[in-house]
């Protein structure tokens, strides 16, 4: 791995011909935390979570490479736009109400035989049904457990609220109803566990709180594999030809896929590695995605100000949920004003050998909604921009 110096001077040194603000992606990092998925998937196939790439080039450079297989979407719009660009396995990973997509779906054999819906409720199954349009292609069917901890007789919940479906003979009577009632045919389970994969273990500061959250990381993987295991086999005395068993993300490859019932992980955030992946114990990445701000004003010694940056991620608003200043390392934000919409100041020492026009590079918190921000990512190798990539944005894709 390069210096953050080092890495700075190539950044600035390939887009030198561009204007900023801009966003990169290097691929030399981007393929070697790729290799590092499937490293730690130890020979399971890793799904990739589209969300967290949105790119349609990048999608394909990832699936063309050896130990990646499928993706994972979160629109339903979006996994039939890819169906239709020729990605062949698209599991939704959301239920969706777009009832003019489902009305495609049911009405397309390509698209039918490509993306795989989720589903937790038989209201679903009606809506989709209501939805046809006439069509009477079978849609496949993806059943989703809650991986949540509870603790204390379940007074305390660890964990997203996602499905309602927890308990095996949940999941195997969802089965069954589905299996009994035309038109639909389950091919999948998928379980997140959000609460291991999407939360650092390792803050820095802050050892009791990162000792925390390792104990109840701990106690949640050995529940969730106990219980994961049972659902898997009452679900497949249901549906014997079950074709996989997602599970897992970014911080949770390798013991997710350490599971026996298991057949494939979800992962994409760790081809990006923003922000909110620096605190794990378990892995480490290269910052493969950036975006640069230029230098517009120097307000006073060690200030300076960039156009624009606030690009907040999603999820509970806290300062983690911004952008980090990234190179020249050792800036930071000013308290009285964050990430500003149209400009935002600077502090430190590095402020002072910045000249206007110079950028700054920063780090996104989340991964694929950088590029709600920029509609081309231009790929770097070496010092060079060797192609430009254009997102979801760029293609005049925004699903949500």
């Amino acid at each position: 791995m390069n210096s953050p110096a080092t890495d700075r001077a190539r950044y600035d040194r390939a887009t030198a011909h561009l204007d900023a603000p801009l966003a990169i992606v290097d691929l030399d990092a981007f393929d070697a935390n790729a290799d590092d998925l499937v490293r730690r998937a130890a020979g399971k196939p890793v799904r990739v979570a589209s969300k967290s790439v949105r790119c349609r080039a990048l999608l394909e450079r990832v699936l063309a490479r050896p130990g990646f297989a499928g993706i994972m979407s979160y629109t339903l719009a979006e996994s039939l736009w890819l169906a239709r660009s020729g990605f062949e396995d698209v599991l939704l990973a959301y239920p969706s109400t777009d009832r003019a997509g489902f009305g495609e779906l049911a009405n397309d054999a390509k698209l039918a035989g490509a993306v795989t819906v989720m589903v937790d409720d038989p209201a679903q199954l009606d809506l989709i049904d209501a939805a046809r349009d006439g069509g009477a292609e079978e849609i496949r069917v993806c059943l989703e457990l809650d991986t949540s901890l509870r603790l204390f007789g379940g007074r305390v919940r660890i964990g997203a609220r996602r499905s309602p479906l927890r308990e095996p003979a949940q999941l195997a009577g969802l089965a069954r109803a589905v299996a009994a009632r035309p038109g639909f045919r389950v091919v999948g389970l998928m379980a997140y566990e959000g609460h291991v994969a999407g939360v650092g273990d390792s803050l820095a500061g802050r050892p009791l709180r990162s000792r925390t959250i390792r104990l109840m990381q701990g106690a949640a993987r050995k529940e969730l594999a106990e219980r994961r295991a049972e659902v898997v086999r009452a679900v497949r005395a249901v549906v014997p030809d079950l074709e996989f068993v997602n599970g897992g993300g970014t911080g949770s490859v390798q013991q997710t896929a350490a599971e026996d019932a298991v057949t494939e992980i979800a992962a994409g955030s760790g081809l990006y590695v923003p922000r909110l992946f620096d605190n794990y114990t378990s892995f480490s990445g290269r910052p493969a995605a950036l975006f640069a701000q230029p230098v517009v004003r120097r307000p006073g010694v060690g200030v300076v100000t960039v156009l624009g940056g606030g690009y907040p991620a999603s999820g509970a608003a806290g300062a983690d949920r911004l952008p980090v200043p990234y190179l020249p390392q050792g800036l930071r934000y000013d308290p009285q004003e964050g990430a500003g919409e149209v400009q935002t100041p600077l502090l430190g020492s590095p402020a002072d050998d910045l000249l206007i026009g110079d950028r700054v590079w920063f780090r996104h918190a989340k991964a694929g909604e950088l590029c709600e921000r920029f509609d081309t990512l231009h790929l770097i190798e070496g010092d060079r921009v060797t192609a430009g990539a254009a997102t979801y944005r760029g293609e005049g894709r925004t699903f949500l």
